[in-house]
């Protein structure tokens, strides 16, 4: 007999648990509910096998980072979850750390959010399980290989048959991790832009653009994917400071406002390195602001002995700053002064060829640094030479496509036929028309994506 899919659901507030209850009236799981921590507590010692816990962040006596410490202990195998207001970084992080949360979703939380993340966390769940099943059948079927050496060939060949089965399901295990790693990453570079309009995309245009530098000059995929995940969080050090880091450009602060604002890649630093796998990508968000010639923040580092990813990242910001507001042929050439302007002082001299050839490839500069022209299409509207402005990610949760690829005939087609299978919940967004930066030239030539009206 199948067990039943076990969740439980915590909050202070009756009608929020009321609420939760009315989500899942359709669902096939057996529900459990408390109003405190202290009782979430007392009914995962009297009942096993949880699947899936959601949490409060803020509630008396016991937080919701507190409660999934415990609740770690009891039930270790339980996917959690913990929900918290979008501007509450702190507790999101001290979730993940502490309580080793799975997911967290910002309040308000949307209906159709709440059920899906719940159904994808009981899925990774089962897999978990089903992971757990498969390594008992190996360890066992090593000792019957022992007791029947005779029999070893045809022994070892089932083996393998069952080590790839293994092989392929950790590797859906690792993708669903790592899909969620970079949802989180997502959020958390989008929680700054919540705040500051003026900076929308930023982070993502200079991940793009860090992304491209780093493999100009040839880095390995593993220290791309740290410089990425720095770029996408450099600016995360600006939470928990005065409101004037996120509105006041640094050349119109006082003294001690300078100060302050320079101390927010240390602060970020802090952030990104309470998770254990961001600690690399936590020293370049220190060091993105140190420049070449040893004037820079916070540290006054120069020349080598600031970190490669670091010098990448902080060019890459320059560069996404330096274009804001001027149209493609405008910022192509202001960007390539600047450049060589800065060379020996602010930049890395050696970075300054890779700089100017992924300006000229990059059509990110049609974005112009600021309000970004962004729609909406379905799928069958993708044409090539579109410019993503957000991850696209199929509805089971595996990344397809990053932001800032532009689309071709290969990755269409594969567009279309994974999607057509297994449709994303997100919609698809693509850079659209913008007059001040893509007028009059022919879409597509320069680099600037033509969108169908």
């Amino acid at each position: 007999m199948t067990e039943p899919i076990r969740i439980l659901f915590v909050d202070d507030e009756a009608n929020i648990i009321k609420a939760m209850r009315r989500i899942f009236d359709e669902e096939k799981y057996e529900i459990f509910t408390a109003t405190s921590g202290k009782e979430g507590l007392s009914i995962l010692r009297d009942n096993a096998g949880f699947a899936v816990i959601v949490t409060d962040q803020r509630m008396p006596e016991m937080s919701g980072a507190e409660f999934l410490s415990k609740a770690k202990e009891i039930a270790p195998d339980a996917l959690r979850i913990v929900l918290t207001g979008y501007a509450d970084v702190t507790a999101a992080v001290d979730a993940i750390n502490k309580g080793g949360a799975h997911r967290y979703l910002s309040k308000p939380w949307q209906e159709n959010d709440l059920l899906h993340t719940v159904q994808d966390a009981v899925q990774l769940y089962s897999l978990h399980l089903q992971n757990r099943r498969l390594a008992d059948l190996v360890r066992r079927q090593n000792e019957e290989l022992k007791e029947w050496n005779s029999r070893l060939g045809q022994r070892v060949l089932e083996q393998t048959r069952q080590m790839r089965l293994q092989n392929e399901n950790l590797k859906e295990i690792n993708t669903r991790l790592k899909t969620s790693l970079d949802g989180t990453l997502s959020s958390f570079a989008a929680l700054l832009e919540l705040r500051d309009p003026s900076e929308r995309h930023h982070s993502g245009n200079v991940a793009v653009l860090a992304v491209k530098i780093a493999g100009e000059i040839g880095l390995p995929p593993n220290e791309v994917e740290t410089i990425r995940a720095a770029a996408l969080l450099h600016d995360i050090g600006k939470f928990g400071g005065s409101g004037i880091l996120l509105t006041k450009k640094p050349e119109s602060m006082t003294f001690a406002e300078r100060i302050a604002y320079e101390e927010h890649p240390v602060r970020g630093q802090t952030v990104v390195s309470g998770i254990d796998s961001l600690r690399p990508a936590g020293v370049l968000v220190r060091h993105h602001h140190e420049y070449w010639s040893g004037i820079g923040f916070p540290d006054a580092l120069r020349g080598d002995s600031i970190p490669l990813g670091a010098r990448i990242v902080g060019l890459a910001d320059f560069l996404e700053r330096s274009g804001g507001g001027r149209d493609r042929e405008d910022a192509v050439a202001f960007v390539r002064d600047a450049l060589h302007r800065e060379a020996n002082t602010r930049i890395d001299p050696s970075l300054v060829a890779a700089g100017e050839k992924v300006i000229l490839e990059v059509p990110i500069f049609c974005l112009g640094g600021g309000d970004v022209a962004e729609i909406e299409v379905r799928v069958e509207r993708l044409a090539p030479g579109m410019l993503l402005t957000r991850d696209v990610v199929s509805g089971t949760g595996v990344l397809l496509l990053r932001a800032g690829a532009v689309l071709d005939g290969t990755s269409l087609a594969a567009l279309h036929r994974i999607l057509r299978s297994d449709p994303s919940r997100s919609g698809l967004y693509v850079q659209g028309e913008k007059e001040t930066s893509c007028s009059g030239s022919t879409p597509g030539n320069d680099g600037c994506p033509q969108v169908p009206s």
